[in-house]
């Protein structure tokens, strides 16, 4: 069978992920849709370019318009909102309308939560809601829980992932691969963690600790941050003692954005400065933006590691998973489009194809087990396996 998929959005993320459901989704058509009907033809013809292929269509698109995008959703097996948070709740009510699966690439842990309440009305519709996919929420937690199955007895499961320049260039030694506001809002106000066996709040840009990577790479800071766990902390508490998820950066990163943080520049109400009305976070984007946000092609590695702690086979032990991912120079695809627009379409696909259970369904159970090993083989992603496991105690 062929299906039919729509992509919301024509950025970077929303081409990538149409790229990956035209070559590996069994697709009849992709219909690529975007504000600006230039940005979705062009995205289009960049796919059907790079396959051969014409089963991309690039169209304008408003998704205010909730009676335009239900007609565009009608007869589309599967769709990626690869817009804004701030649309997905009305675009979710859209795609169940319009009986169309759904997934989308979060950046907001309550907007989900208000998605995933319409698991009723989505299973009444015939349909899957997996909201927050991409690569940080998404595959790393699909990586954590992973090695976490990997386990008899799991009881900690620690992820650390980052999106980072190949050749890091002084004085940030950051490059910007996706929304800047989208950056400031995961440095902004509290993580959820499980500690203790329940969901807990932790500031972002503390408890830095220090990893070792293979070289280049070297040394690494790793930071609390918001979002990366999305839904996990409520759906594994009491299953796990510890679960924790944390950003990785090139030494010296989480210093320069406290010294931001303290100075209040990632507020968003407005200052008074020479009698005009200011908003910190505006000045920030103004000044740090563009020194960060790189010209193409942006050669960037993308690390996701987790460790999954416990007892198998009645002794403690241990699992690491250890994936890297870099600029793909045949699609010129970034690491961070690959890993982000991918796995919104491994889910997109999967669900069309009934693979996934019908009603909402978190992205922490929507790619488990051979599935996970499955769809990340197709896509090339080698992912390397550490299993250590102590002798059991006489």
């Amino acid at each position: 069978m062929r299906y039919k998929y729509a992509v919301l959005g024509a950025g970077r993320q929303g081409v990538a992920a149409a790229y990956d459901l035209a070559r590996l989704g069994d697709a009849e058509e992709v219909h690529l849709y975007d504000l600006d009907p230039e940005s979705a033809l062009q995205g289009a013809e960049r796919v059907n370019t790079l396959l051969q292929s014409g089963v991309a269509k690039g169209r304008g698109l408003d998704v205010r318009d909730a009676s335009a995008l239900v007609a565009a959703l009608k007869g589309i097996h599967s769709t990626i909102s690869a817009v804004p948070y701030a649309f997905n709740l009305p675009i979710t009510e859209a795609a169940i309308a319009a009986r169309s699966n759904l997934c989308d690439l979060g950046g907001h842990t309550e907007t989900v939560r208000r998605q995933l309440a319409l698991g009723d009305q989505a299973k009444a519709a015939g349909v899957t809601l997996t909201p927050d996919c991409g690569m940080a929420p998404g595959l790393n937690i699909n990586m954590g829980i992973r090695a976490m199955d990997s386990l008899d007895e799991p009881e900690n499961v620690f992820i650390w992932d980052g999106g980072l320049p190949q050749n890091p260039q002084p004085p940030w030694n950051y490059q910007l691969t996706f929304n800047f506001n989208g950056l400031i809002n995961e440095y902004y106000g509290d993580a959820w963690f499980i500690r203790n066996g329940q969901p807990i709040a932790i500031p972002c840009l503390t408890e830095i600790e220090i990893l070792n990577f293979p070289q280049p790479l070297g040394m690494m800071e790793a930071a609390v941050t918001s979002g990366g766990l999305s839904t996990a902390p409520w759906t594994f508490q009491n299953q796990l003692r510890r679960l924790e998820n944390k950003t990785l950066r090139y030494p010296g990163h989480w210093d320069q954005f406290k010294a931001f943080q303290n100075l209040g520049l990632f507020e968003l109400e407005p200052v008074e400065v020479a009698g005009q009305s200011l908003v910190p976070r505006d000045l920030l984007n103004a000044l740090l933006a563009p020194k960060i946000t790189p010209e193409p092609p942006v050669y960037d590695v993308c690390l996701i590691r987790t460790q999954a702690t416990g007892r198998h086979n009645g002794s403690p032990a241990s699992c690491m998973l250890d994936f890297l991912e870099t600029y793909d120079i045949e699609t010129g695809f970034t690491a961070m489009e690959q890993l982000t627009g991918w796995h919104a379409s491994i889910i997109a696909i999967l669900a069309a194809q009934g693979k996934l259970s019908k009603g909402a369904l978190p992205v922490e159970l929507a790619l488990r087990g051979e599935l996970f090993d499955q769809e990340t083989a197709r896509r090339g992603w080698e992912i390397k396996r550490e299993m250590v496991t102590s002798p059991a105690a006489s």
